[in-house]
């Protein structure tokens, strides 16, 4: 696991941006408590876990949101909660994430990927509030086989891997200091993941054909949840400086696999008797294309603040134990 402990703490607290060189350390103080921590798409696989681990920060104020509480495709509704409450920290959790659906809705996907992401960012940057937004690996598309690092070239060609590449530049250019993950295969404990799907089937049926010819990294959700908040944490307690989070930033877990090699392990280590046979893309067509290859590299995360990220089996052990 990575150096980051899960008990660290936050000491909430905030000094007037104003007051304040643009990349000086910005805290959180026990004495005031109104500067919140923001979590949209709170009912999704990443928000809910963002609210799991959010007890192991008992002094900072966390403020979670579902799409039914704000609307963040509207200009209006965030700039109004953005005056209703004093955000410190928006971490961008919502997104829509349908990737086949959102062939036939291009309309709303944009809607939330890229004109939610904006309306988030232009908030923050006329509050001073800071922005972690959340991305993909399927915005890289292309014929290179060795792993992709931020600066690589992006080629989407999916409706969903598009309105995310558009997402991540709309709010780099209203917030030229947020930062941006990128993340691969994501999974956690509950919701509509890879890891849920085959442990269901895998129960219901003897045998599962799955593709074998699209190659990535698992990321398992607390493990990344983890990561951001210590990150965060450090920059609240002026162990690093606020600029350095700056940027696009790749993570996963270690290791590679093929979804074909991802859903064998899932029935190894959960004890299933279901048979996985390996199939190509071509016999599994979908309505949205899929990166034959998205690795990403993890270098620079990994060499900027020293973390040792384990590798995908075992997250995944650590999720299967807690079934």
């Amino acid at each position: 696991m990575h150096h980051l402990p899960y008990n660290k703490r936050y000491v909430c607290c905030f000094i007037p941006a104003k007051l304040l060189p643009r990349d000086s350390d910005l805290r959180f103080t026990t004495n005031d408590t109104q500067r919140m921590m923001l979590i949209t798409g709170a009912g999704g696989q990443l928000g809910r876990c963002f609210r799991e681990l959010a007890p192991a920060f008992p002094d900072i104020p966390f403020l979670y949101t579902t799409s039914a509480e704000l609307d963040i495709t509207s200009r209006r509704a965030v700039s109004a909660y953005f005056k209703k409450n004093n955000i410190r920290w928006v971490l961008n959790c919502a997104a829509y994430t349908a990737v086949d659906k959102a062939e036939s809705e291009p309309t709303r996907a944009r809607a939330v990927n890229v004109t939610g992401a904006a309306n988030l960012a232009r908030a923050c940057a006329q509050t001073g509030a800071r922005m972690v937004h959340f991305s993909t690996d399927y915005v890289f598309h292309s014929k290179q086989n060795t792993p992709f690092r931020e600066d690589d070239p992006t080629m989407p060609k999916s409706v969903y891997a598009r309105t995310k590449l558009e997402g991540e530049k709309a709010v780099l250019k209203l917030l030229p200091s947020a930062t941006i993950f990128r993340l691969s295969w994501v999974y956690a404990n509950e919701g509509a993941n890879f890891v849920n799907t085959m442990l269901r089937l895998g129960k219901e049926r003897e045998e599962l054909r799955v593709v074998c010819d699209q190659i990535g990294t698992p990321t398992y959700a607390p493990d990344l949840v983890d990561v951001v908040l210590q990150l965060i944490d450090n920059v609240e307690k002026g162990k690093i400086a606020a600029t350095k989070l700056e940027g696009i930033w790749h993570f996963s877990n270690e290791g590679v696999c093929s979804w074909y090699d991802f859903a064998c392990a899932i029935m190894e280590i959960a004890g299933l008797n279901c048979r996985v046979l390996p199939i190509e893309t071509s016999e599994y067509p979908t309505p949205a294309k899929r990166p034959p290859f998205s690795v990403m590299n993890k270098g620079k995360i990994k060499a900027a603040f020293g973390l040792q990220v384990l590798h995908w089996r075992e997250s995944l052990k650590k999720c299967l134990k807690l079934r």
